[in-house]
Parts: C-alpha cells; sequence; structure tokens
C-alpha cells in the first residue's frame, strides 16, 4: 500500500480538503495521533494537491487529536513557481487547530550531488535485537502505530542499562513498516519522529519526549525494506530537549534528515 493507504487519508470532492480518520493505527501508545503520522497526513495531501514532490516540510503541533476524531486537513497553495511551490496544510478537529505543515515542493533538473553525512557503522537489521518497551503492558501496543512499524535496536543501551548516567548523545535504530510497498516523503515522516528516543538514552533514564515540532528535509528517494535512523541528541536544557535524525537506506544513501524539539518528559 501507499502512504495514504497506510494512514486512512481520505480525499474529498474538494482537492484542497483531506480527511484523517483518528483511529488507534496512527495514534501513539497513549492514545493521540502520533506526530509523525500528522505530518506524513499534510505532506500527502500537499503532494497531492500540488501534484509535486517534498523538498521539505516542518509541522508545528498544537493540541491532542484522540479516536475518535477525524482531523479536516486543508491545503493553502501560498506561492508557485516553474520549479517550485510554497503551501502549507492545516489540521484541525471541529474548530480546534491541531497541527501546521509548512513546506516547499519541487524538483530542479540539476546534475550536481554530494553526500558529506557519515554513516554509523553497525550491524545489519537481522543482527540486532528487537526494541523493547518495558514500562507499558504489550496490549497497549496491539492497535497502535507501533504495532505497525518494526524496530531493532542497532546503537544504544537496553532498557536494564539506564542508570540515570548520561550518554553520548548517539543511538541508531532500524526500522520498517511491512505494509509500505515504497519508500516516499510521507512515509519517513513517521519514521522520522523518534528523537524522543534517543533523549531517553543520553539521559539515561526512562521517559522520553514529546513533539513540539517536526522538520523532514528530503534529500532522494530510493528503494528500501529497512531504514536506518541515525539519532543524534543535541542538548537538553530547560526541561525542553534537541536533536536531529538522519535518515539512511539500508543498502544506500542518506533519504532525508528530520529534526524536532521536544518536551521532556521524566
Amino acid at each position: 500500500m501507499d502512504a495514504r493507504t497506510f494512514l486512512g487519508l481520505e480525499a474529498t470532492e474538494d482537492p484542497l480538503l483531506w480527511r484523517l480518520p483518528v483511529t488507534p493505527r496512527v495514534c501513539a501508545r497513549r492514545g493521540f495521533l502520533f506526530g509523525g503520522c500528522g505530518l506524513a497526513a499534510g505532506i500527502a495531501a500537499l503532494e497531492a494537491a500540488t501534484g509535486r514532490p517534498t523538498i521539505w516540510a516542518t509541522a508545528q503541533y498544537l493540541a491532542h487529536a484522540r479516536p475518535p476524531a477525524v482531523l479536516d486537513v486543508a491545503v493553502t497553495v501560498a506561492a508557485t513557481g516553474r520549479q517550485v511551490t510554497q503551501a502549507r496544510a492545516t489540521g484541525r478537529v471541529g474548530g480546534t487547530e491541531i497541527l501546521t505543515v509548512n513546506s516547499a515542493l519541487g524538483s530542479r533538473p540539476v546534475e550536481a550531488s554530494g553526500e558529506w553525512a557519515l554513516r554509523p557503522q553497525v550491524p545489519g537489521p537481522e543482527d540486532c535485537p528487537p526494541r523493547v518497551r518495558p514500562d507499558e503492558p504489550p496490549e497497549v501496543d496491539a492497535d497502535s502505530l507501533m504495532a505497525r512499524v518494526e524496530q531493532r535496536v542497532a546503537l544504544g543501551r537496553g532498557p536494564g542499562e539506564l542508570d540515570g548516567s548520561a550518554g553520548d548523545g548517539r543511538s541508531a535504530l532500524w526500522a520498517r513498516m511491512p505494509e509500505l510497498l515504497e519508500v516516499s516523503a510521507a512515509g519517513l515522516a513517521v519514521l522520522g519522529d523518534h528523537v524522543g528516543f534517543g533523549m531517553r538514552l543520553a539521559m539515561g533514564t526512562s521517559g522520553g519526549g514529546r513533539s513540539l515540532d517536526n522538520t523532514l528535509r528530503v534529500v532522494r528517494l530510493v528503494p528500501a525494506e529497512w531504514v536506518l535512523l541515525d539519532i543524534r541528541v543535541h542538548a537538553v536544557a530547560g526541561g525542553f530537549g534537541h536533536g536531529l535524525i538522519h535518515l539512511w537506506a539500508e543498502h544506500g544513501p542518506l533519504l532525508a534528515t528530520a529534526s524536532q524539539s521536544a518536551i521532556l518528559r521524566l
């Protein structure tokens, strides 16, 4: 299936208006719309409305949406050039604004290319242990987004090793969504919402972070079953954390980067 089907995003008679039923399948374990799914819905709606691929998109999260709400995603095309469109998508439940996604979309026929980010040397997904979430019982995950995303820990401490001592801010997860048949900007937006996992390991304690924002910058889209989430927590201070994720194709190049600020939750 494609990303729109994965999310359950529905078209309407208006090409600038989309609907996302907020079901447990797009929610975090705590029962509200997963931030990455909100950004993904905005990206999918923006790409469909403009007919152009995402260059970058950033979401600001304003409020929670919980089942059985329906998120109305309205697209506004602010400026359209020969190669780049600037647009935004606003998600609302009733009269409450839940999130806003600003973006640029387009492509340019320029052959210049290069890659300077350094990929971490980690074992392949088949040689890494599954991610374990000991803080909540397995049934919490049964109907949530987490049940649809397979994750393996490539770099970082296990739950039993979080002794309160600070780490080096680096961790990595292998992730895949078996239902998705293609790599897309919307799919990468879902996977890119994992700075909170890195914050937990960097601090050496249970908890994590609740996203304030999420920015996806797309480099190139190539086929990949597994995506390596190379997580780099830059700093935690004043109750907030800030970090970056490089998303690498399993046997290929850098696909995208995702950056976030999050409310620290211990």
